[in-house]
């Protein structure tokens, strides 16, 4: 088994190149099981396209839901997207907050971070700025963002505690989060538990449904809820690579699932106020 620093140079090799490719380049290595796919980064990506604040050149088709539109980001917010990527999140965040608020991109890629700013600064995003650092210590202070995004990048993480832990930290009090990501219920074959690729295609790294959300509650989140949840189904021509033709109908047939989950969690706020003689005997 790789230790977290060679999954994390892993993670960090796959999509440096990625990053390099444009979404046309990308999906065309995953296009389903009835075409010519041969890679797994694309086969949860949603379509953006129609959200406000959308661009194109960054969209890199890597997502797995779209945590934007279910994070009730308001006017002026400070709002944070963890693994940006080429910016995509991060310029729809941006139409929602607007230019009194402030967007924070933050990724571990730097050619990713190279490309996100190249997208902020030909499109003059001054309120969206992209810092390159690791999400298990990000390069924030405590109490800064009213949001977290992520989309499909905790799986990515080999110490989820910790990028929770870190989340929690830097939120302001009441702060919540709205997080895309993949989860698992039942055992994966060992075949796709340790492919290299679907480590980095966000499969292999996916911790099991229930034990996901027990640790956002652990970490002193509340009012959790899933706010979308779709079956991911691995084409065919995938699967054929990793597994035998008799595990792969055995895998069909199981109980087990992949999913894309959006989850939302808050921050605590603090207490009220003592508001008179009645509240404060």
């Amino acid at each position: 088994m790789p230790t977290d620093q060679e999954l994390k140079d892993l993670v960090r090799e796959k999509y440096g190149n990625i990053a390099l490719q444009d979404k046309d380049t990308n999906a065309a290595s995953c296009c389903g099981a009835s075409c010519c796919s041969t890679d797994v980064y694309n086969i949860m990506s949603e379509d953006y396209t129609q959200l406000a604040g959308y661009n194109a050149d960054a969209d890199l088709g890597l997502g797995c839901g779209l945590p934007t539109q279910f994070a009730n980001i308001q006017p002026g917010n400070v709002v944070i997207d963890l693994g940006s990527g080429a910016g995509n999140d991060a310029f729809i965040a941006r139409a929602e907050t607007g230019d009194a608020g402030k967007v924070i991109g933050i990724d571990f890629t730097g050619a990713m971070i190279e490309k996100a700013r190249r997208n902020a600064e030909a499109r003059g995003f001054h309120n969206v700025e992209f810092r390159q650092g690791d999400i298990e210590q990000m390069p924030v202070s405590n109490n800064v963002a009213d949001v977290i995004v992520s989309n499909c990048v905790l799986n990515l993480v080999p110490n989820k505690n910790g990028v929770f832990a870190e989340i929690f930290r830097v939120l302001k009090p009441g702060g919540h989060f709205s997080i895309s990501d993949v989860v698992l219920t039942g055992a994966l074959p060992p075949s796709l538990r340790e492919a290299a690729e679907m480590y980095a295609g966000c499969v292999a790294g996916a911790s099991q449904k229930d034990e996901y959300l027990a640790l956002i509650a652990a970490n002193g989140f509340q009012h959790i809820t899933i706010q979308k949840e779709k079956a991911i189904v691995i084409p065919g021509d995938i699967l054929s690579q990793y597994l035998t033709p008799a595990e792969i109908e055995t895998f069909q047939s199981a109980q087990a699932g992949i999913l894309s989950i959006t989850v939302y969690a808050e921050k605590p706020a603090p207490a009220a106020a003592c508001c008179g003689p009645e509240c404060c005997q």
